[in-house]
């Protein structure tokens, strides 16, 4: 066993990312969620990848359009956050305004748009029961009072024996029952493999993708480590190099300002040349 391969906090995400990635999972999907659909083909989805503009990354959860419907799914949560719902109204409101782009739809107009129906949901793996099949904006964060706006969020737990909701739930949690016996190492993430494909749970994606997801569930620790390091060193270097007193001081100055305008710290680094870590300083020392 090579000590420096650890299992990633994210290992659960990445392989949801990459497993819903291909369509022929997402019919599965499709059809776990709506049943009558007998007659669906991997031919009618179209799988959305939004860029997340705040942190030049892919968001983790899913979206793909089919049959007049635009189905969200928030990345699978092993500990549970309300915050899901602000996530998926984000990828709604994003998606939509991608599609009346690319439709050359004309908001301004007086006839109303013909948009795909959406469908939240978000898978959640933890242990605490879910006691609620759906959650709502309004439940969730105002008390239950309505607003003038409302997200409701259909919560997935177990899925229906045999499909690929309840097989993905299974894994994970066959993940977890693995870690706890052989810690965050490498034969955590083998047996986890093999038990799942004896108990036919995902048994022919990990048959198809096994070394991609060994690759997808792992990080070589030392090389993380180095990273850090020296990311580290070259932001001191950059922030050391050519920047006077003064220019450091009015910096630091609007970087408060853009705090306590509820910013985001990657958005006030990449707006004013700091390091993240030292926006995140600044950030706790408000807070105190």
């Amino acid at each position: 066993m090579d000590s420096d391969i650890i299992v990633k906090r994210g290992a659960k995400d990445s392989v949801f990312v990459h497993l819903f990635q291909d369509k022929k999972y997402v019919l599965q999907l499709y059809k776990a969620l709506h049943p009558e659909a007998v007659d669906a083909t991997e031919d009618m989805i179209e799988i959305i990848t939004l860029e997340n503009v705040l942190t030049d990354n892919i968001y983790n959860d899913l979206g793909f359009m089919i049959d007049k419907r635009l189905i969200v799914l928030v990345e699978a949560q092993s500990t549970w956050t309300a915050n899901i719902i602000i996530r998926a109204l984000m990828y709604l409101a994003q998606t939509y305004h991608d599609y009346i782009s690319k439709e050359e739809l004309n908001v301004y107009g007086s006839k109303a748009l013909s948009l795909p129906e959406p469908e939240l949901y978000v898978i959640y793996t933890g242990n605490r029961v879910a006691d609620k099949e759906v959650v709502t904006l309004s439940d969730e964060f105002f008390g239950g009072k309505k607003t003038d706006l409302e997200v409701s969020v259909h919560v997935l737990t177990d899925g229906v024996q045999g499909d690929i909701i309840y097989q993905y739930v299974a894994f994970t949690k066959v993940l977890d029952n693995q870690i706890r016996l052989y810690g965050r190492t490498q034969e955590a993430v083998t047996e986890t493999i093999r038990i799942c494909k004896d108990r036919n749970l995902l048994k022919q994606y990990l048959t198809e993708h096994e070394q991609e997801v060994r690759d997808i569930m792992v990080t070589l620790f030392d090389n993380e480590t180095i990273l850090k390091g020296y990311t580290r060193e070259k932001e001191n270097a950059a922030l050391n190099e050519g920047i006077s007193k003064g220019e450091k001081k009015k910096a630091l100055e609007a970087a408060r300002n853009l705090i306590k305008e509820g910013l985001p710290v990657e958005l006030i680094a990449r707006a004013i040349n700091l390091p993240i870590s030292e926006i995140n300083e600044i950030k706790s020392q408000m807070a105190n």
